[in-house]
């Protein structure tokens, strides 16, 4: 045995660069050397073959490319035809020849004729070659005897745009170049051979050593005896070693795999899936190829930790080898990490799956749905009844809503979804609401105060299998919001102290969302209730239009959509519709600030365009001070569209910043856009708005609307208008309430994204016979002949008894327009649902309202006016001003008996007079 080990120490302390004459690694260097010097040398003998073959080759297709490339050339036809073509082409075909790296280039007509050659001498004298086979259209090469020598040559047609050949160009090499170029390869292949050599020589060197040193340049008997001592330490660790080849054969097993996997003696070389009693699961590992690290797995009523690896990651035979370690003691250990694992795994599905949405129930849901059948058979939660309004909870498990029951079965007797319930201060329950904590029953049967809440039903549960609970406190920012409750039937055993942390982790994460989902929905009803109170709630009496309008608050948060109908002097009305940039209750607010300001600017009744512009200043101002302000970081922009409808000219001016154009519906169902200018939105400043007017049958549809209806993150802008256009296209009867309604539903899914206004305003005409006007002169006698024509339409319409008030009106507004005012003058009377006056003419000058004193003569007409009217104002127009007034139809509802007011300011008026006379 001594002798044995000295022999080891002989053979490892052996210089490993030293080459034995008997060991392997010298043998295969000598044989490999050999090889490459042979290879070499027969490589070496090729390339001269192949390179003197090739030359002759490279001659013919560099003269072939050179002689197409220059009559192909540009400006060869143009030179052919000059009447001396050698002065043009000379100087062309020796620089070509110089680039080129030919010996000549020579242009010649199709007799063969040169124009040009290397020797000036020979220009003019036929061609030493054949030009037959070119003259005919084709390329063709030749050697020659020419004026150079011995020559490799090609020929080539010159076609013109006809495709007639009109002369010939011929470029070569003297074949004594060709050949000298060959001899200068000869030297850099023989290099190459030697250099190649010598690094095939210098590779096999070191792939000798590198076999010496693997071999330890042993010789085949000492690695015969170095192998033997290998495989009695294989077969004497006690760990399994197994190597199965890349077809699935076992190639080799040690003494203790074939231990634990009770493996047959001739079990190497037999394929892996014919192993007697190999559990298919190992089989499937041994047979995959692929990576393991410390899998466990049973063989045997063994647990074996098994270790798989590739063989070939280092250019080795494909295959794996295996080890396997006995570790059946560590089972139960490894239950306990298992159930540790699955615990981790439920609280990260709960993270992920608990809180998707900003909604009580639906989180609450989600929490029973991951809880079942993973960790209890049946999942109950109970919510205090304000939570679900998003209010605070109330003290008491009192009032208690469940939301969410789920479990493994459908027909369990458990309290049913939308139940109120008043938990008894004996119930787990509501000790656990009370004070906090979980609470743990881990036997119902015996627990009384819990039975005491409905014994009825308490036996039905603990007669269905239902034996266990935890009832878990839903608490976030320190606050009790309701109760999770964990279930346990006969399928499964009693909770326990251990999962008591686990319910207790799985409600923290679902009360958060809960409790978020809370004070969303609390915000969410503050903003859509402030938004909605901004809004019209109900549309103004008027005759311009017949309107239906919807508005839909968007799935999250509210936004700054609003609308509105605005009844204006002279019958006239405007439609109104505008979106403000963001969501939530600062968009909603600033809503109301320009609604507001819309309704201010419309009673100035100014133009579409003006009225746009001073709401643009004021969203500009206030785009100012907020930006000033931490508490506002969102930028105040907005889009409107205000439209003004005239139903006694049925003509309607609309200008829009920013805004979507309205559809128009034709009396006959077609639908068209308008071509409205465009305007910035509001807030930008800088450009001007435009107006555009339009003239309107009489039952059109205009339909305005916020982006919210046609957007979608689905379709872009276009399909939504089509598809709009589809919804009013071929409905002209169709009252505007459902063409509101139908809208919605062509274009809305069910819970949209975004807030939606819309407005259908249907136009109607005010009757012919409803209109009264004259032209007045400008002279005070005409007064008189014009209330008297007044006096005479209100006796038509049946409005005698404001013969006197109308009267009174018409002499005031009248007589200031000949004294104030100018040419030309005009009166209108509108019998609407009031009695309108108007008075225009072509001064821009403003009447003002005056208290005159009684020693004054005058100053009391526009006092008169608005005493007798309802409303009086101005308004502006191109040609001037309209003074107006409003006059309560008699029999109306509020209407004040015109003549006594009328009597009244008279009275005053003459007792003024008598004391000053």
């Amino acid at each position: 045995m001594a002798d044995r080990f000295d022999r080891l120490r002989r053979i490892s302390g052996r210089s490993l660069v030293g080459k034995s004459p008997r060991s392997v690694a010298g043998q295969v260097f000598v044989l490999q050397v050999a090889l490459v010097v042979l290879l070499v040398a027969c490589a070496v003998f090729a390339l001269l073959l192949q390179s003197e073959r090739d030359t002759s080759d490279e001659a013919k297709r560099r003269s072939i490319a050179v002689a197409q490339t220059f009559a192909h050339s540009p400006g060869i036809l143009t030179a052919l035809r000059t009447p001396a073509p050698s002065t043009v082409l000379q100087p062309l075909t020796e620089a070509g020849r110089k680039t080129a790296g030919v010996d000549f280039i020579v242009v010649m007509d199709t007799h063969g004729i040169r124009y040009t050659h290397p020797m000036p001498d020979r220009i003019g004298k036929r061609f030493v070659g054949t030009i037959a086979p070119s003259l005919a259209g084709k390329t063709y090469t030749e050697s020659v005897h020419g004026p150079l020598g011995e020559e490799v040559q090609a020929v080539v047609p010159v076609k013109d745009p006809a495709g007639r050949v009109v002369a010939l160009v011929s470029a070569g090499l003297k074949v004594r170049n060709v050949t000298s170029q060959v001899d200068r390869q000869i030297p850099i292949i023989l290099t190459a051979g030697a250099g190649a050599l010598g690094v095939a020589t210098a590779v096999t060197a070191l792939v000798g050593r590198r076999l010496r040193r693997q071999t330890h340049s042993l010789a085949p008997d000492e690695m015969t005896r170095m192998y033997d001592h290998h495989d009695a330490v294989l077969h004497s660790v006690r760990e399994g070693v197994l190597i199965v080849g890349g077809d699935g054969l076992l190639l080799l097993a040690n003494d203790e795999a074939k231990r634990l996997l009770d493996l047959p003696a001739d079990a190497e070389g037999r394929h892996v899936e014919q192993l007697p009693d190999l559990e298919p699961e190992i089989v499937a590992l041994l047979t995959s190829g692929r990576e393991a690290t410390d899998e466990v797995h049973l063989a045997g009523g063994l647990l074996l930790a098994v270790n798989q690896r590739p063989t070939d990651r280092h250019g080795g035979p494909e295959g794996t080898v295996v080890t396997l370690r006995d570790s059946t003691e560590l089972q139960a250990v490894s239950g306990r990490a298992e159930v540790a694992r699955e615990r981790l795994k439920l609280l990260y599905d709960a993270g992920l799956g608990i809180g998707t949405t900003l909604d009580v129930a639906r989180t609450a849901d989600e929490l029973a749905q991951v809880a079942v059948p993973r960790f209890a058979d049946f999942v109950t939660v109970d919510l205090a009844d304000p939570v679900l309004h998003g209010e605070e909870p109330a003290s008491t498990a009192t009032g208690m809503r469940r939301i969410a029951v789920h479990g493994v079965r459908d027909d369990h007797p458990l309290y049913e979804k939308g139940r109120l319930i008043d938990f008894l201060p004996s119930t787990p329950q509501a000790r656990g609401y009370g004070t906090g904590h979980l609470e743990l029953v881990p036997d119902l049967s015996s627990a009384l105060g819990w039975q005491a809440q409905d014994p009825e039903r308490s036996q039905e549960i603990i007669d269905y299998g239902i034996h266990s609970l935890i009832s878990a406190p839903i608490k976030a920012r320190g606050v009790v919001l309701g109760m999770a409750n964990f279930w346990r039937s006969k399928e499964h055993g009693s909770f326990d102290d251990e999962e008591l942390s686990l319910a207790e982790e799985l409600v923290a994460r679902a009360a958060v969302s809960i409790d978020n989902a809370r004070r969303y929905t609390r915000e969410h009803a503050l903003a859509v209730t402030l938004q909605r109170s901004l809004l019209p709630r109900a549309l103004p009496e008027q005759s311009a239009i017949e309107a239906g309008y919807r508005y839909l608050p968007a799935q999250s948060g509210v936004s700054g959509d609003w609308f509105d109908v605005i009844p204006l002097p002279g019958s006239r009305v405007a439609l109104v519709v505008g979106d403000v940039v963001g969501h939530g209750l600062h968009a909603a607010a600033t809503m109301g600030r320009l609604r507001t300001a819309v309704h201010n600017f419309s009673t100035l009744d100014l133009p579409p365009d003006e009225l746009l512009s001073h709401l643009d200043d004021l969203a500009g101002r206030i785009d100012q001070d907020e930006a000033s302000t931490e508490a506002a970081a969102a930028v105040v922009g907005a889009t409107c569209l205000y439209a003004v409808y005239d139903p006694v000219t049925r003509r309607c001016a609309m200008a829009r910043a920013g805004h979507l154009a309205p559809a128009l519906v034709g009396p006959h169902g077609d639908v068209t856009f308008p071509d409205l200018p465009f305007g910035p939105p509001l807030g930008l400043g800088g450009l001007p708005f435009r107006t555009a007017e339009f003239e309107l049958e009489e039952g059109t549809q205009l339909v305005l609307y916020t982006d919210g209806l046609i957007e979608d993150r689905s379709r872009d802008l276009d399909e939504g208008m089509e598809l709009l256009r589809q919804a009013l296209a071929g409905h002209p009867g169709r009252p505007p309430e459902q063409s509101c309604q139908a809208v919605l539903d062509a274009l809305l899914p069910a819970r949209p994204k975004d807030d939606v206004a819309l407005l259908v305003a249907r136009t109607q005409a005010l009757p012919a016979d409803r209109i009264a006007d004259w032209d007045v002169s400008p002279d005070p006698a005409a007064v008189g002949g014009t209330r008297a024509a007044a006096c005479a339409k209100l006796d038509e319409w049946g409005l005698s008894e404001l013969a006197f008030s109308i009267e009174l009106v018409l002499s005031e507004l009248v007589t200031n327009a000949i004294r104030y005012g100018s040419a030309p003058i005009h009166v209108r009377l509108i019998h609407d649902r009031t009695l309108i006056c108007e008075v225009s003419d072509g001064s821009s000058t403003s009447p003002h309202l005056r208290y005159a004193a009684t020693t004054e003569e005058g100053g009391r007409g526009l006092f008169l006016v608005a005493r007798m009217a309802e409303r009086w104002g101005t308004r502006y127009t191109a040609e001037g001003k309209v003074i107006w007034a409003e006059l309560a139809l008699p029999g109306a509802a509020g209407a004040v008996d015109p003549v006594f007011p009328g009597l009244d300011a008279l009275l005053e008026l003459d007792e003024a007079m008598d004391g000053k006379s």
